[in-house]
């Protein structure tokens, strides 16, 4: 599959206002770069499981094409359009490593969810690979999916507990750069609840 890279100005122009459905309009002077947050939280934020399990959540690795900032969107011909002008404030897997963090924290299934260098001793470990993470303005869908495996660290060696994909689509509203992070976010909301769903019968053993 072919991948977009920042082609020149007019080039990116034209793919932005392709996406929105629109008429080409005569080029601007100047195009600002757009950089979106990709912030996705609990909706309710319970405490802490007394006794519980201390997870570690490593970072999760993006799969090739994924370590970009760019949205990336279907092109008619099927390729893959990296946008230069709407960008992610930092590569998606950086920040679903953030997001997941924060969502298993929230989620009380678990006396701690850290990071590797924490200095707690884990009593499980979440590994992660972000495999898809784009919009298809075709069909106005966005996907996102989570490859994840669920590692007990109390045997030697580590004994895997969980290995699956969480998968997600989301509907676009509108054709639109916008359209694009609403629906990717509103997707990787879903991925985190599958998440969250995946590891909670493990929490208590």
């Amino acid at each position: 599959m072919r991948r977009d890279f920042p082609l020149p100005r007019r080039f990116a122009v034209f793919g932005t206002a392709a996406l929105a459905g629109c008429s080409v309009l005569p080029q601007p002077k100047y195009v600002q770069q757009t950089q979106w947050p990709l912030v996705v939280r609990r909706p309710e934020s319970l405490p802490p499981r007394a006794k519980g399990h201390v997870l570690v959540v490593r970072d999760i690795r993006p799969a090739a094409g994924l370590e970009q900032r760019g949205l990336q969107w279907l092109l008619p011909d099927g390729s893959v359009h990296v946008d230069f002008y709407n960008q992610w404030a930092v590569p998606p897997a950086q920040a679903l490593t953030d997001d997941l963090r924060q969502w298993l924290a929230a989620s009380g299934l678990f006396a701690a969810v850290v990071a590797p260098d924490s200095g707690l001793t884990p009593d499980m470990t979440l590994e992660g690979q972000l495999t898809a993470f784009i919009a298809d303005p075709r069909v106005l869908n966005a996907h996102a999916a989570l490859a994840i495996v669920l590692l007990n660290q109390h045997p030697v060696p580590a004994k895997v507990l969980l290995q699956r994909t969480i998968t997600a689509d989301s509907r676009m509203a509108t054709g639109t750069p916008s359209g694009v992070v609403d629906a990717l976010r509103a997707a990787l909301g879903t991925v985190l609840r599958g998440t969250e769903a995946a590891v909670a019968g493990f929490a208590g053993r």
